[in-house]
């Protein structure tokens, strides 16, 4: 069973999920050669269902059956999961440590059956799709109010932490509300009360007058290359509509959504070769129980997507100060990326 523990100077939790140490290829050393696809084995392509967890979701042709062939998303649970599904969490104390059981959700959504595609590649409808998986898939979950925080990220590359290449993405429920979750909620309350207004909204605002560092947008969407970019070329999606959780989308704003994500990975993979990167999605907590800490919650906070392409190593500074080093200014990055043509 993985436990999740918390760090009693920081107030930062940990999961020990020592099953996940199972995996094949973990602390696997870089000198060994990598498996290409689909060469290897791969169990999320299509024929292989009988070798993933039975589906929990599938977007499929109708008349197929669940873990046949015929679909074009599909959700299993992780083979590996770092929290295990479950009721209640219990927490413990022992003398200065605090911890709980480590029960949540690990889920897998496969984007395609089809091996050789990435995100960029699909098609706007099949995209709309991936995005609406999510959303069926976080509902689902917060239905269950024993799951404060519903994280949907990708990871795409071994470098990024991928360790099938196979296009897919996770989906992580905690019984907690983390510690990076809740320093942005009560930074956005504290701006909220600063400018009267949401600062992410104001943020918005600012950059697409501006166009510094606007690399895409449309008629519901942005992209943009934050001001204190961490990385080289961060990217980050907004609504321009004022929404804290990434469910409340319509139909409409799904397709935007698809359209600019696919504009921006594709511009990423032109400029930069198709480098590894991390997509994480940020929203507020369950919404169903979450109403008493923060009874402001859906006016200060607007959901967005982060991208973070791997192209630097984070070292001995950056872990000992929380300070990063970002060589690429986000104005150049924008600049580069915008130029890019996507069609």
């Amino acid at each position: 069973m993985p436990q999740l523990r918390k760090d009693p100077i920081s107030g930062r939790w940990v999961i020990i999920a020592s099953e996940r140490s199972k995996r094949p290829d973990d602390f696997r050393g870089n000198s060994e050669p990598k498996p290409e696809a689909p060469a290897a084995f791969c169990p999320f392509c299509a024929g292989n269902e009988s070798k993933t967890p039975p589906e929990v979701y599938s977007l499929r042709t109708p008349g197929t059956l669940p873990d046949q062939e015929g679909w074009r998303v599909r959700v299993v649970p992780n083979k590996f999961p770092a929290l295990a599904r479950g009721g209640q969490s219990e927490r413990f104390q022992k003398g200065v440590y605090e911890a709980m059981s480590g029960l949540g959700v690990h889920e897998v959504v496969i984007e395609t059956p089809d091996h050789g595609l990435e995100v960029s590649d699909l098609s706007l409808a099949h995209l709309q799709e991936v995005i609406e998986t999510f959303q069926a898939r976080i509902t689902s979950i917060e239905a269950e109010h024993q799951y404060q925080y519903v994280q949907v990220f990708k990871n795409k590359g071994r470098e990024a932490g991928a360790s099938l290449s196979h296009p897919h993405s996770q989906i992580v429920a905690t019984p907690i509300i983390p510690k990076r979750i809740k320093e942005e909620l009560y930074g956005a309350e504290r701006l909220f009360k600063k400018y009267q207004e949401c600062v992410f909204c104001r943020i918005i605002k600012q950059e697409t007058a501006a166009r510094e560092r606007l690399i895409e947008q449309n008629g519901h969407f942005c992209g943009l290359a934050p001001f204190a970019s961490r990385f080289p070329f961060e990217m980050q999606v907004f609504p321009f509509r004022h929404s804290s959780h990434f469910t409340d989308m319509s139909r409409e704003e799904v397709q935007d959504l698809a359209a600019v994500l696919k504009s921006v990975l594709t511009k990423l993979k032109k400029v930069l070769a198709d480098p590894p990167y991390n997509l994480v999605l940020h929203q507020t907590p369950n919404p169903n129980i979450t109403g008493g800490e923060w009874p402001g919650l859906s006016k200060d906070f607007h959901w967005h997507l982060e991208i973070l392409p791997v192209l630097t190593r984070v070292a001995g500074f950056e872990y000992g100060t929380g300070f990063y080093i970002n060589p690429v200014p986000p104005e150049a990055a924008a600049e580069f990326l915008s130029a890019e043509k996507t069609s």
